[in-house]
């Protein structure tokens, strides 16, 4: 909607009397005459008219040579100055500073004044109301001076309609403190916020569904949208739909927020490329956009509504991966990490996998493991903390618990970051063993992270290799990891002979279940008794011998580490390994068969077929 200022001459059938519908103003006769055009030149804009001019008004790069007359009469800042003489032929020079919309909203004022036609409209309301402000065209020297008429056409018409409201919001954003003194940004959004928290809310004739607003309120500044999802939420909407706009503005202002990290695909060259992503984001737009980015990432955490149902946790985890690009403030980095922790169930492995975005900014990659990995393992730590804490308070109150979910996420987890060959043993370590060992029912997760760190770090020492499987719990492996686990030359003797053993004790307990029978006679159960104080007593005559094949290949090792100076013969070494394996097999089927002539036992003879079978 659009109105126009007419002008009319005295003696008009008008009169010179202002009406309301046709917003009419008298100036005398002579300055109708004169304004009748504004001739540009470069820099530069001059009336044509008999008449010269008598006063230079600068406004940024642009010279006014006007009247002082017309803009005297109506604007009470120009009145009040004592204009210094011009040392050029028009009389009086005048330079406005900082003059809220520039020269083109300068060059509207000076057709008011002379009474030429004006245009009032959603695009130039806001900067005709802060720059009449600024000239002090109030009613004290005219009735109908812009300031009452801008002020009119923003209230019973701008307010009334969602788009224009839109579009004068916008247009405040390059006139700070202005709009902010003159109330209305807080207008509009208050405006915005009541319109949107309507129910079976609509613009026009058509009615929207929940969330229609979400696109109009996404192409606001950040310090806009926050003071409109203030308003929103202090008129009650739920946070569900608080949470989903906030998304929905994140996804627009964040585009590197939705970057996805498939594992460790090929450690060096996706490094590189993830790097160089990260770097051509922050320094696309410069040192301005960087802090543009970090404050609409600040504000958008501290936006959040603290119910756990407002957003979800993969939008929480994306939100912290932009946190610590841009280097957002610790405390709500650390706020990030609490809400994710509460909510780490529902997460997946690539959420999780945040890169070390420090290492690259810092430019200081030092030849330190510690410092070069490929992910930030320190963030998960923290975040796993935050979701025991939360998870003992849960059980404080006697309310479910997601443990088990989260032991199958982190064993998934760290088989991820087990492709990088930088990672410490210690840091894997610390990570595995961060979960209570009662959380883990089955092992097979964990075997698979660690098998998967010793095929990536081939010439992990032997006490490093010790210390990694001792995580691991070989009694809650399942039957295949255990036949998995029984041939596998990455893992030491001593965890191959504790995983032999399991093996043997699951297959006899396979076996006696598959027999057994609650209701057998008193007979077979003594039997079953006597079988398995049989099968302890093997045990520890397997325990011993099991010493003594370690001490044996303690004397192996030192021979090799004192023929390594010498040419090497690899296939010699894995015969003579296959050798001692096949010792260590033949002395179990030797004890075996030796007391099966007492006790014939059907579970030692599927375990030497199954053993045969995987050499």
């Amino acid at each position: 909607m659009k109105k126009s200022l007419q002008v009319t001459e005295p003696g008009s059938d008008s009169d010179g009397i202002d009406q309301v519908h046709d917003q009419r103003i008298v100036i005398p006769t002579k300055f109708v005459s004169i304004a009748d055009s504004l001739e540009k030149r470069e820099h530069s804009r001059f009336l044509t008219s008999q008449i010269p001019t008598d006063l230079s008004i600068q406004v940024q790069e642009t010279t006014f040579n006007v009247h002082k007359y017309p803009l005297v009469s109506k604007c009470g800042y120009i009145g009040r100055l004592e204009l210094q003489p011009s040392i050029s032929n028009y009389g009086y020079d005048l330079k406005l500073e900082n003059f809220p919309g520039g020269s083109e909203t300068f060059e509207i004022i000076l057709k008011f004044c002379y009474g030429l036609p004006v245009d009032l409209n959603p695009n130039n309301i806001a900067l005709l109301r802060c720059a009449s402000e600024f000239l002090e065209m109030t009613e004290e020297f005219e009735d109908g001076n812009l300031i009452t008429k801008s002020e009119a056409f923003l209230t019973f018409v701008v307010l009334c309609s969602w788009k224009d409201t839109i579009t004068v919001l916008k247009s405040c954003e390059a006139l700070f403190p202005w709009a902010e003194n003159l109330q209305i940004v807080r207008r509009c959004c208050d405006s915005l916020a009541w319109k949107a928290s309507r129910k079976n809310s609509s613009t026009g004739d058509a009615v929207h569904e929940e969330g229609w607003w979400f696109d109009d309120i996404a192409t606001l500044r950040i310090d806009h949208f926050r003071r409109i999802i203030t308003a929103i939420r202090a008129k009650g909407i739920t946070p569900e739909i608080i949470g989903k706009c906030i998304v929905h503005y994140a996804e627009r202002w964040l585009p590197g927020m939705d970057m996805e990290i498939e594992g460790v695909r090929g450690y060096g060259h996706g490094k590189n490329e993830l790097q160089f992503s990260i770097c051509s984001q922050k320094e696309e737009g410069g040192i301005a956009h960087s802090k543009e980015q970090k404050a609409i990432i600040e504000s958008l955490i501290s936006m959040l509504p603290p119910q756990q149902e407002a957003v979800s946790c993969k939008f929480l985890l994306q939100m912290l991966k932009m946190a610590i690009v841009y280097s957002a403030t610790p405390a709500l980095i650390s706020e990030l990490e609490k809400r994710v922790g509460m909510m780490l169930e529902d997460a997946s492995v690539n959420d999780l996998l945040i890169p070390s975005y420090k290492n690259f900014d810092q430019g200081k990659l030092t030849n330190s493991p510690e410092r070069c990995t490929m992910h930030d393992i320190d963030v998960v730590q923290r975040i796993v903390e935050y979701f025991l804490m939360h998870e003992q308070q849960q059980q404080q109150q006697q309310q479910k618990s997601g443990k088990c979910n989260i032991s199958k996420l982190l064993d998934n987890y760290l088989a991820e970051i087990a492709r990088d060959p930088n990672l410490s043993v210690t840091k894997f370590q610390v990570l595995a063993e961060s979960l209570p060992e009662n959380v883990r029912t089955c092992h097979d997760g964990l075997y698979r992270a660690i098998d998967t760190y010793l095929k990536t770090n081939r010439s992990l020492p032997e006490h490093d290799r010790r210390r990694l499987c001792k995580i691991m719990n070989c009694e809650k492996l399942s039957l295949d990891a255990c036949m998995h686990a029984a041939q596998n030359d990455r893992l030491p003797l001593r965890t191959i002979v504790q995983v032999l053993l399991s093996e043997q004790l699951k297959m006899r307990e396979e076996m006696l279940d598959k027999n057994g029978n609650t209701s057998e006679p008193e007979g077979n159960q003594s039997s079953t008794n006597m079988e398995i104080k049989t099968m302890k007593a093997e045990l520890e005559n397997m325990k011993t011998k099991m010493e003594a094949l370690q001490s044996d290949y303690s004397g192996l090792q030192k021979e090799y580490g004192k023929l390594s100076n010498k040419p090497k013969n690899a296939l010699g070494w894995a015969l003579s390994w296959r050798k001692i394996r096949n010792s260590f097999h033949a002395k179990l089927d030797g004890d075996e068969t030796g007391d099966g002539q007492q006790r014939p036992n059907p579970a030692r003879k599927r375990s030497s077929k199954r053993r045969s079978s995987i050499s």
